[in-house]
């Protein structure tokens, strides 16, 4: 058995920062369902973090931030238009649908994941008439589920498009600290800035136990959002847990210390197996995940030898690193990479 595997970021427990969070709120009583102080300097600090004035919500998993928030901008009548490899395409079991009663999603083919302002509209665009579900929202996932980041530019260009006819823009963020590490930008540069309306900022993937943050920066869109959390089983009674880790998070920006640690063994991992035969990677590394190209023979060596992956997007092998990743635990890999590839 491996003493650290690379296969999810998801592996990886609660960093320092939000357990002594969690223990400093889990002292007393506190009022319940988000009334709590804790919930309230989380929030705040979400607003300072941001420069604006948002709408700040605290569930417990990214299926439910992503979906509550996409139900928020839809009818069931609407549409959302995606990346084809977007996560809430695939990999939120339809949960987007079942949340908005229905919206359809609307599936733009796309470069490495990423979605482009042509895609856009030539979705909206090929259908106008009645028969057809509205476009209303456009989604993007940053970083890309193949660990691309979006610039702020390329934001822009979607946002632009957006309000030419009259889309929503929303972002699922489950790695955004991953995004702001590796394009040395504030937040707010991403986001509100280029006019991104509503913001899934994920924790669960950078060092908390559990718990999304979802930010409204336009407030008008965040009316009866706490009912469609209470509806949904996210109106968490004892709050103050999911809200905690933040403030521990927030503080002295470990969440962006984590992202870099995170970054950082990725691009070590990319540098180190660069020059290795029979292996290549399948897309730059700008986050914290690396997918390797390699024979199937390759990557049974590597299972052989205990290590987990996943190869989901285009059959290659998919490492994610965390906010706790070993140096040495990398090193082993490399090794194992470097020993397997000569088996061909």
């Amino acid at each position: 058995m491996k003493e650290q595997q690379f296969a999810s970021d998801n592996y990886a427990g609660v960093c320092p920062e939000a357990w002594q969070a969690m223990q400093e709120a889990n002292q007393g009583s506190a009022m319940a369902y988000g009334d709590d102080e804790w919930t309230e300097l989380a929030s705040n600090g979400f607003r300072t973090l941001f420069g604006i004035d948002c709408e700040v919500f605290f569930v417990f998993n990214g299926t439910a931030a992503n979906s509550l928030a996409l139900a928020s901008l839809c009818q069931s009548y609407h549409s959302v238009i995606c990346s084809s490899t977007a996560h809430i395409e695939t990999d939120e079991c339809g949960a987007p649908e079942f949340f908005s009663n229905g919206s359809k999603l609307l599936i733009a083919p796309s470069h490495e994941g990423k979605l482009t302002p042509d895609a856009i509209r030539t979705l909206v665009l090929s259908r106008t008439d009645i028969h057809f579900p509205k476009p209303r929202v456009v989604t993007i996932t940053q970083p890309t589920e193949t660990g691309l980041v979006y610039t702020a530019d390329e934001i822009k260009a979607i946002s632009d498009v957006c309000k030419t006819y009259h889309l929503k823009l929303h972002m699922d963020g489950a790695r955004f600290a991953h995004a702001c590490e590796f394009l040395q930008c504030d937040p707010a540069d991403i986001t509100w800035k280029v006019g991104v309306d509503v913001l899934c900022f994920g924790g669960t993937k950078n060092g908390m136990a559990v718990g999304e943050a979802v930010l409204f920066f336009d407030k008008h869109l965040a009316e009866d959002f706490d009912y469609r959390c209470k509806q949904s089983g996210q109106l968490a009674s004892k709050m103050r847990f999911l809200s905690a880790p933040w403030v521990g998070m927030l503080k002295n920006d470990a969440w962006l210390t984590n992202a870099r640690r995170a970054n950082e063994s990725a691009r070590y991992l990319a540098e180190q197996i660069k020059d290795i035969p029979n292996v290549e990677l399948m897309f730059p590394v700008q986050a914290n995940g690396v997918f390797l190209k390699a024979p199937e023979k390759v990557l049974d060596g590597l299972r052989e030898r205990g290590w987990r992956f996943y190869t989901f997007i285009g059959g290659g092998a998919r490492f994610m690193f965390a906010w706790d990743a070993q140096r040495s635990q990398i090193d082993t890999l490399v090794q194992d990479i470097k020993e397997c590839s000569t088996l061909i």
